[in-house]
């Protein structure tokens, strides 16, 4: 028996800064998960996927990713997603400065 179709985002890595993007409702890549469309039919997840993945000068490796509705817009429900939202681990800089400079 098929799992049932659980909430999903739109994510993939900005071609030019890496960044990890979502993917709007109105067709725009945000930094900002909470941006992002929360899809929940999966035949319209696959038509945004194909969507999104054919915008190549813009991003790199598109996919669906589980996500949940939260106060703010969508939230992460895996811990990858998670990490992803907070930017690169390596040093502070990105989302990581960006936070920062706001506390």
């Amino acid at each position: 028996m098929p799992r049932a179709f659980t909430p999903k985002v739109i994510t993939a890595n900005a071609l030019l800064e890496g960044d990890a993007v979502w993917f709007t409702a109105d067709d725009t890549w945000s930094p900002n998960m909470a941006d992002a469309e929360l899809i929940t039919d999966e035949a319209h997840a696959d038509l945004r996927l194909l969507e999104a993945q054919s915008r190549q000068s813009e991003i790199a490796g598109a996919y669906l990713a589980d996500a949940k509705a939260g106060p703010n817009g969508p939230e992460p429900t895996h811990f990858r997603e998670e990490f992803r939202t907070r930017g690169p681990s390596n040093y502070a800089h990105g989302k990581q400065a960006d936070n920062a400079s706001r506390t």
